[in-house]
């Protein structure tokens, strides 16, 4: 066990010395996160890190920590900060890259807490998806993705789960001065035009201590 402990204590050591610039976005299901993150992506050079995405990479692995992963989840538990922030700071380092949107994370004040005591980085800023719940849940049940769980019952279980735990995420930020509301209900031009404007206007100039 010692020798996991040094090996993440390493990452985080080599992660906090390049003092990677990081993005948090969070909006409920169905406010245009994805859509936005490739645009960040391809006009703005961010590395986008999805932690569902690298849970699921995790899972699929065969690793032991990926099983390990795949059991909790089966039992409807919730993986630990430690686990996701290991596999985030992992991604971050193996990318090359220095600057990140971290999407979908955190998702509770628990989350949060861990992310800066464990990495010793804080965001530069909060992009905040704000969509109206009837808005995101036409968009759900459009899209064509064949996803089982688009129904309504459990798009608004999500709906309600992203409400209670990340809302508190968004006021810690708030009173920061660390978070920029967009307005997700608009077309994906207009939302991509204001993202424009709070990236070309915010990053580098958010003083951070």
């Amino acid at each position: 066990m010692g020798t996991a402990d040094a090996a993440s204590k390493d990452v985080t050591v080599r992660l906090a010395e390049r003092k990677p610039i990081v993005v948090f976005v969070l909006g409920g299901p169905g406010s245009g996160k994805g859509t936005q993150c490739a645009n960040i992506v391809q006009h703005f050079g961010y590395t986008h890190l999805s932690a569902g995405d690298l849970l699921r990479a995790e899972c699929n692995s065969g690793s032991e920590n990926g099983t390990m992963i795949q059991n909790m989840m089966n039992e409807g538990k919730i993986v630990p900060s430690e686990v996701t922030i290991e596999l985030l700071q992992k991604a971050m380092l193996e990318s090359g890259n220095n600057k990140f949107l971290i999407d979908g994370f955190p998702r509770n004040e628990e989350n949060r807490a861990a992310f800066e005591a464990v990495t010793k980085i804080e965001p530069e800023f909060v992009l905040f998806f704000n969509c109206p719940q009837e808005e995101m849940e036409r968009r759900i049940l459009n899209r064509n993705q064949g996803r089982e769980d688009d129904n309504i019952e459990t798009i608004r279980k999500r709906f309600k789960v992203f409400e209670e735990s990340s809302l508190p995420v968004i006021e810690y930020y708030k009173a920061r001065g660390k978070v920029r509301e967009i307005d997700a209900a608009k077309s994906i031009e207009e939302v991509f035009d204001a993202l424009k404007v709070i990236f070309t206007t915010t990053v580098g100039k958010v003083v951070t201590t």
